[in-house]
């Protein structure tokens, strides 16, 4: 995770906070529209046109964003602002002094994106808009409900530069308000990303400690939890997401600390009482992590009761299909598929080959299929993930 993406990532949140403040001004457009149809009498159908299109340009972010989920995207923020703006330009070309208030709209939704730069080029649409509402009244005044220019005239200057000032100055304000917000959220990001990777080595740091209990698998928590990015990802789950999974993750097996090492590294077959006691380790590790705060603890605390279910219900625990958490079906697949090809103390590591294969004839038995339906079509990843990570021996 980087600053580059914690800001696209706050990007998106605002093109949202702006696509909902858009449907929020349809409604006072329908208030509007009909106030002014009752206490003046202009023209019907250009009232109407011009109310109508207005809603429609409001509408175009939102169809953006909950239909077609662009709120990730760069340009959203350009639709949004230029939208702000004709619908600004169409009110006080039509209403005049009624809607001049309307022309510091685009200003204040562009002062969301904490964007200085943003801020100018917003200004300068909207100053575009001013001039160009004033030439089509000139031009085109039967399309207009009440024209308030009739010729480049003193009139015409008087009010179109009294406008532009009032627009320049409110984006200078927002400009040095925008300045001040970028650089506390710049602050807050770098506070938030140090956070974030302090909470991650020791996470790794504690996990690492049940895995060299067994003295040879001191890599295969990072591999499961660079394999649990790859699922999550195919799985449509956001890079947020990911990274809290692959960070939880690396906790499923933490309740082998509870297991005794005679236990854990016997060479041979475990009696049943062994086994028992060895199942247990799912339960510990619910345990520890159940009542500890923060979304990456609670996923960590259902991967580490339910990461030895099986689909077909023959798991330690007795779960089976959609009773067994989704994140819960994904680490399956991952840590079966990285404990079949690991060297342990009891066995000797399979083929990568021979691995995959195994986990696709296990498809509807011991795993979700559609799971292995992505582990298949993400196999290569996996196998670069195997080479890139290889294991090590601790001592």
């Amino acid at each position: 995770m980087d600053k580059k993406y914690m800001r696209n990532r706050n990007t998106a949140d605002i093109n949202r906070v702006s696509a909902r403040c858009l449907r929020v001004i349809i409604y006072f457009l329908v208030l509007f529209y009909t106030f002014i149809f009752v206490i003046k009498e202009y023209d019907v159908t250009i009232l109407s046109v011009s109310f109508g299109a207005c809603v429609i340009f409001a509408l175009i972010p939102a169809v953006l964003i909950s239909i077609f989920k662009q709120e990730g995207h760069g340009y959203i923020r350009h639709v949004i602002v230029w939208c702000t703006t004709i619908i600004s330009t169409i009110l006080i070309t039509q209403l005049n002094s009624i809607a001049y208030p309307f022309i510091l709209f685009p200003t204040l939704i562009s002062s969301l994106y904490y964007n200085r730069t943003f801020v100018l080029y917003t200004s300068m649409l909207m100053n575009a808009g001013i001039l160009g509402s004033a030439i089509f009244q000139i031009y085109f005044p039967e399309l207009v409900l009440n024209p308030q220019f009739t010729g480049f005239d003193g009139r015409f200057v008087e009010v179109i530069i009294t406008l532009l000032m009032i627009e320049v100055i409110m984006s200078f304000v927002a400009f040095f308000i925008v300045d001040r917000n970028s650089s506390m959220i710049d602050k807050y990001i770098d506070t938030a990303m140090t956070m974030q990777q302090n909470e991650n080595y020791l996470i790794y740091a504690f996990s690492e400690i049940s895995e060299t209990k067994s003295k040879e698998t001191g890599e295969h928590i990072r591999r499961v939890a660079e394999y649990m990015k790859v699922l999550g990802r195919a799985s449509g789950f956001d890079m947020d997401y990911c990274e809290k999974l692959a960070a939880a993750a690396m906790m499923h097996d933490i309740g082998k600390l509870m297991i005794p090492e005679e236990i854990l590294d016997k060479p041979t077959r475990l009696t049943e009482d062994e086994y028992q006691i060895m199942k247990n380790h799912v339960l510990y590790g619910e345990a520890l992590l159940k009542d500890c705060p923060g979304e990456i603890m609670q996923l960590a605390a259902t991967l580490a009761k339910e990461h030895h279910e099986r689909w077909d219900g023959k798991g330690y625990l007795g779960m089976k299909e959609t009773e067994i958490a989704y994140i819960a079906r994904l680490i399956t697949v991952c840590d079966v598929f990285d404990a079949l090809t690991t060297t342990r103390s009891y066995k000797k590591g399979w083929t990568i080959e021979e691995s995959y294969n195994e986990i696709v004839k296990n498809s509807g038995t011991q795993f979700d299929p559609e799971v292995v339906r992505l582990f298949i079509a993400n196999f290569d990843q996996f196998r670069e993930i195997h080479e890139r990570i290889p294991d090590k021996q601790i001592y």
